[in-house]
């Protein structure tokens, strides 16, 4: 089987200004845009990228199939039930990056006890991440 050339395991995530927040999670977190589709300010689909990974976002919504089933952070205390984690090659330089964006810093960043240095931050409509240079496809067991 040949090497897949990016994620087969992409998250999804809602957002209720969807274009602001494509602008600040490339600002702050470095992804690139790979694809938006928008009608002015829904976004009814977007890819960005980091490396090899991809997310996909779309503008929260009241209504429909997907969104029915969706929450954002904000509505449920501020609990999530997935977190996107992210591969950085220096962790300390995107900590860094992202808390100057004003990325809210809920995990300071640290050497973690398997390896890797890493932090957990929350984004501008309250969804938390996790960064961190511990690259599980590479590390020895």
């Amino acid at each position: 089987m040949p090497a897949p050339t990016g994620s087969t395991i992409i998250p999804a995530m809602t957002y209720r200004d969807a274009p602001a927040m494509i602008e600040w999670l490339c600002r702050a977190f470095g992804f690139e845009k790979h694809a938006v589709y928008a009608d002015g300010d829904v976004v009814h689909h977007a890819q960005l990228v980091y490396g090899t990974g991809m997310i996909m976002l779309a503008t929260a919504h009241k209504e429909g199939e997907w969104s029915e089933r969706i929450a954002q952070p904000d509505e449920i205390g501020m609990r999530e039930t997935q977190s996107p984690c992210v591969i950085v090659p220096d962790a300390d330089a995107h900590y860094a990056r992202a808390k100057a964006a004003g990325a809210k810093i809920e995990i300071d960043i640290a050497d973690q006890d398997y390896g890797g240095r890493g932090y957990a931050c929350r984004d501008p409509e309250g969804h938390l991440w996790w960064f961190g240079s511990y690259n599980p496809w590479t590390a020895e067991a």
